[in-house]
């Protein structure tokens, strides 16, 4: 877990988060992702960023968005429109309001 802001969001996604040594890099610049974008994103207003909104991040172009996932952690309005959101967690709220910067997710499941 490379981003927690209390109030807004948790993202993951990095794969630089593996390397402590590179901390100061996590979640920033071309190299946080996996180098394989998504392509076309779709943003529909049938999925808005409420609290616990599972979206796909990107860095301005959401046709360039990788390996990062955020969750928020209120309502964002704010964010519809700009981002891909494809879930919506339904279970473990509670959870994800304590990750903190560093937290390792080992476990998450996606339900169709």
């Amino acid at each position: 877990m490379h981003r927690a802001v209390p109030g807004f969001v948790v993202q993951f996604g990095d794969p630089r988060t593996r390397d402590l040594s590179k901390r100061e890099l996590w979640g920033r610049g071309a190299g946080a992702g996996s180098g394989k974008a998504i392509g076309a994103a779709e943003m529909s207003k049938k999925r808005p960023n409420r609290q616990g909104a599972v979206g796909v991040a990107h860095l301005g172009n959401p046709a360039g968005a990788d390996s990062q996932i955020y969750i928020t952690l209120a309502p964002r309005r704010d964010l519809d429109g700009q981002y891909a959101v494809f879930g919506q967690v339904i279970s473990g709220s509670d959870v994800v309001e304590s990750l903190e910067v560093g937290d390792v997710i080992t476990r998450a499941y996606v339900k169709p």
